[in-house]
């Protein structure tokens, strides 16, 4: 039965073949007769058309058909073509689109150092052995969606777009299965390069490759290790929903990541730089490590993350929220950055009405349960939880924290949650206290600023008491003796008074 895709005027000799029916023949190129395909080949010029569309080209016949047009063809029609032998298009020069959707290649592929001057199809081609685009060059866009290669795929130097005017050509490999080895190393692709959906049963490497526009491998399943980079961006890297059951290797800048929902079963190792991270949802089964290798490393996203054990260096956490991490206790933070109060004076209608706040690192979700201005620009974080999910957050998270001061911050910021989601009004009370008195026990200088002030108290308080006392000069009082002499008797007159008595007679 003839596909409903095969709209050309097919072979006469069998009913089963599908191969273009050459004129005047009216059968294939196949099917002629020697004679017949002798005239044929003496028929070809360099740079001219040509329609083998369902032809069987073993590969003699194919060396001779490219030998006679010079190895250079105008516009080249090979769909559904079946390939017995070695198909070798090396360094052929294709001045007009060429395709090759549906074809069949039963031996080698190699297009290597090949010059496609427009676009170029191989939709939902079949490789059953090695595939080779080493060092070819596609000027316009370049499809090969659907493709399944059982061989190696090797696609190392090629460049993918950047030589029409006006225009990018873009790079699809739209649920193409990639069954052994597939080397995309120092491939640049000028245009957006998609490989949603794709399937790499081995190992893929691109290292040293280069994305001008944006790269898409959303949906995308490694069963093989990954070496995604050293590669360079333009825009966006979506990993997006990607399925790893094998190490993941990433190393990129200047975009912006994404792996939301992703799922990596391996070890996940990102070496980033100038770059955005987005991991909400995503689940990370092995040891992983997200490290910032030069700029700014800024995460927007972490809710939903469940991570049995994720390492961020050097990360910018001010504007990515951390509750809603499914496992905090699984996260390890080197050298981030975290949000802090608006430091200064604050006055507000409430109790107390006058607060200092210091400079404590935060975590984003008490920052925006506040309500206190963002200090970054990124996404708008979702809405914070409850002061009590808060509390346990900080809780979990403060294991993981290297930074003595910051594991400290995390630790006065738990009670402080605590003691502002209470719901019992003695036990908020009582937190209150111990806040206002030395910080939860964390804000030694606050407590040496209360003992301050109760020793300055005490001291004024004496030297009020003695000031207040009366200022005049005590007089001094001599004590008095009474002397009680003895009263005189009538026979014996008391001394000294014998004289006085005659002296007055006389």
């Amino acid at each position: 039965m003839v596909p409903l895709d095969v709209v050309w005027s097919t072979c006469d000799a069998v009913p089963e073949c599908l191969g273009v029916a050459q004129e005047p023949y009216g059968r294939c190129l196949g099917h002629l007769t020697p004679a017949e395909s002798a005239a044929f080949l003496r028929r070809l010029t360099p740079g001219q058309s040509l329609d083998l569309r369902g032809t069987v080209l073993p590969e003699d016949l194919l060396t001779r058909v490219l030998d006679g047009v010079e190895r250079r063809l105008g516009r080249a029609r090979f769909d559904r073509a079946v390939f017995t032998g070695p198909a070798r298009f090396a360094e052929v020069v294709f001045a007009g689109d060429a395709t090759f959707d549906h074809a069949g290649f039963e031996r080698l592929a190699s297009f290597y150092g090949a010059r496609f001057l427009r676009n170029v199809s191989l939709r939902e081609a079949r490789f059953l052995r090695e595939l080779s685009l080493h060092d070819a060059r596609v000027c316009g866009h370049a499809a090969f969606d659907r493709v399944a290669v059982r061989g190696d795929a090797l696609f190392g130097g090629a460049l993918f777009g950047g030589s029409l005017p006006g225009r990018a050509g873009a790079a699809s490999f739209q649920g193409a299965r990639f069954h052994g080895f597939a080397a995309f190393d120092a491939a640049v692709f000028h245009g957006d390069a998609c490989f949603r959906d794709a399937r790499f049963h081995r190992a893929v490497s691109f290292r040293g490759s280069g994305c001008v526009a944006g790269a898409d491998f959303r949906g995308v399943r490694f069963d093989g290790a990954a070496y995604l980079g050293p590669m360079r961006i333009g825009r966006r890297l979506s990993l997006a929903g990607v399925r790893a059951h094998a190490p993941v290797h990433l190393d990129t800048g200047g975009c912006r990541v994404v792996l939301r929902s992703a799922a990596v079963l391996g070890r996940l190792t990102a070496r980033l730089s100038d770059a955005e991270l987005d991991l909400r949802d995503a689940t990370l089964g092995g040891p992983s490590a997200v490290a910032r290798r030069a700029g700014r490393l800024e995460v927007t996203s972490l809710d939903g993350l469940d991570a049995a054990a994720l390492t961020l260096v050097g990360a910018d956490l001010r504007g990515c929220g951390l509750g809603g991490l499914r496992r905090p206790e699984g996260l390890r933070l080197r050298e981030c950055l975290f949000a802090a109060p608006p430091g200064g004076l604050r006055l507000r209608l409430g109790w107390p009405p006058v607060r200092w706040w210091g400079r404590r690192r935060v975590i984003a979700d008490e920052h925006l349960w506040r309500g206190w201005p963002r200090e970054t620009g990124g996404q708008a974080a979702a809405p914070a939880p409850d002061p009590a999910r808060l509390a346990a957050v900080y809780e979990r998270l403060r294991p993981g924290v290297d930074d003595a001061r910051v594991a400290a911050d995390f630790a006065f910021g738990a009670m402080e949650m605590r003691r502002l989601g209470s719901a019992r009004r003695g036990a908020r009370l009582l937190l209150s206290l111990y806040w206002l008195a030395c910080g939860y026990g964390l804000r030694a200088g606050r407590a040496l600023g209360w003992a301050t002030l109760v020793a300055a108290l005490a001291v004024g308080a004496a030297c009020w008491s003695a000031m207040a006392r009366p200022s005049g000069k005590h007089g001094v009082q001599r004590a008095r003796v009474a002397v009680v002499r003895p009263a005189a008797s009538a026979s014996r007159p008391a001394h000294g008074t014998e004289g006085w008595a005659h002296g007055a007679g006389g």
